[in-house]
């Protein structure tokens, strides 16, 4: 998702999606009895506690497949799991289903039928909207997403993983809004010091602290009459939660060391390649802001949840290259990347290809400047999900990786991650698996471990 078209919207590609909710109950397996009701169109299964079905069996993915309404039936697609997606006994990488109908993953039988109610969606069927890419049902469900909300003022709150083109998303909103004309501002939350963020967001006059040499008009003022993206939402301290909210709510800001408060035209986009809501139930961001930001919520899908956007994708970056030239993709090429696991997203996709482009020799791009440890650390992941045995975290400890291949933020992102698993195992295995002694050494709340236990996948019993 990058780049420029000639036209940022077409009306006509603007589609209605009818389908029917679907009632899903465990037939089989640790969470035999358990019924689940999915409303959305595009839902992943798996053993991630912040899916919409997220079950218990050991034997199932962390993220292991995707069900999704499209318009023509139920789509059933693997996610590469370790152990296979099932109909009737087939296993099966894209299948549509028929309903009602059973699908098997790992040791996990689930009953699928319909409900009796139907809910509309918009799909955007063209594979260009406002400089984004994509022609999967996922993307054409967030491009219609985008086209409904962009002529409004309402605040959207984009989620996704880091790289799966969240800006681009803020930039089409304001791209197809009336405030086009206006300035669109980015401000990155994580990147700014906790000391500096309140001035850098409100403004400050001049002398208001020390180092205040000059006065600063803030990004609210900045963005004025046009759009204010606020990057990285979730890293915004709870001590400035508060204030966020009184200005959404008064649309009015007083700069820090003012005493008058001044109005502000501006329409708020806000995202986070994290789980707001699980923050809100943990009591790290508040809820009244929370439901302030999401008046409308987009997530998008990562990558290889949406391989069919993948050559679509390649052809744009490799017609704005500079590099490229007449390169071309074979078709054994095509299927490998389409098999990646892709962790850095479409930004690590374009990363590969501007690398390609400028190594690759002959009119072909080659797969041996495709990164293979993303795919390598996935499978330790799923690896280490698997084992109902200890593992030595020492070991976890020193092998920590540091990806080079990735933004800074990207790669710290994922090395805490690995660092968070490697540190709770040891504290866990230390405490023989009780929470409650494990937290209380940690200097944590019990709730908070009971998150990061769930968050992280981590066995929740002492190993035999």
């Amino acid at each position: 998702m990058a780049g420029q078209t000639t036209t940022l919207y077409d009306p006509s590609a603007l589609k209605s999606l009818t389908f029917r909710p679907l009632a899903v109950r465990v037939r089989t397996g640790p969470d035999k009895g358990k019924r689940f009701t999915v409303k959305n169109r595009h839902i992943v299964l798996g053993t991630d506690p912040e899916l919409a079905i997220a079950l218990e069996d050991g034997t199932v993915s962390r993220r292991h497949a995707v069900v999704e309404h499209s318009p023509k039936g139920l789509l059933i697609r693997d996610l590469d799991s370790t152990n296979g997606t099932f109909i009737k006994d087939v296993r099966v990488e894209v299948a549509y289903m028929q309903l009602p109908g059973v699908l098997r993953v790992g040791n996990t039988e689930l009953k699928i039928s319909f409900e009796d109610e139907s809910v509309n969606v918009d799909l955007y069927t063209g594979e260009h909207l406002a400089g984004m890419v994509g022609q999967s049902t996922a993307m054409q469900e967030v491009f219609g997403l985008v086209a409904r909300a962009a002529p409004t003022d309402v605040t959207v709150l984009v989620s996704g993983e880091s790289g799966t083109g969240k800006e681009l998303i803020a930039r089409a909103l304001h791209q197809l809004s009336n405030r086009s004309e206006g300035p669109f501002v980015v401000f990155d939350c994580s990147a700014v010091p906790a000391e500096l963020i309140e001035s850098e967001l409100f403004g400050h006059l001049k002398g208001a602290f020390t180092g205040a040499s000059t006065a600063r008009r803030g990004a609210f003022r900045e963005a004025h009459k046009g759009t204010l993206f606020l990057d990285e939402i979730g890293e915004l301290s709870p001590e400035l939660q508060p204030r966020l909210l009184r200005v959404l709510e008064s649309r009015e800001v007083k700069p820090v060391g003012g005493e008058r408060h001044e109005p502000v035209d501006v329409r708020i986009v806000s995202a986070t390649n994290r789980s707001l809501l699980s923050m809100v139930q943990d009591g790290g961001f508040r809820e009244d802001l929370y439901y302030r930001l999401a008046h409308i919520e987009i997530s998008l899908p990562p990558l290889r949840e949406r391989a069919e956007d993948i050559p679509l994708l390649i052809r744009h970056f490799l017609d704005q290259s500079d590099h490229a030239g007449d390169l071309d993709v074979g078709f054994e090429t095509m299927e490998k990347l389409m098999r990646h696991p892709w962790p850095g997203n479409i930004r690590e996709l374009k990363n590969y290809l501007d690398r390609a482009s400028i190594l690759s020799q002959g009119d072909r791009i080659e797969t041996k400047f495709l990164s293979t440890q993303g795919a390598a650390v996935a499978d330790q992941e799923e690896s280490t999900t698997q084992k109902a045995t200890a593992i030595s975290t020492d070991n976890q400890m020193e092998n920590l990786v540091v990806h080079y291949d990735l933004p800074f933020k990207d790669a710290k992102t994922k090395l805490v991650e690995a660092f968070e698993k490697a540190y709770w195992t040891r504290m866990l295995n230390e405490h023989r698996w009780n929470i409650s002694g494990a937290a209380r050494a940690a200097g944590i709340h019990r709730k908070s471990l009971e998150y990061v236990v769930k968050k992280l996948g981590l066995r929740t019993k002492e190993p035999e």
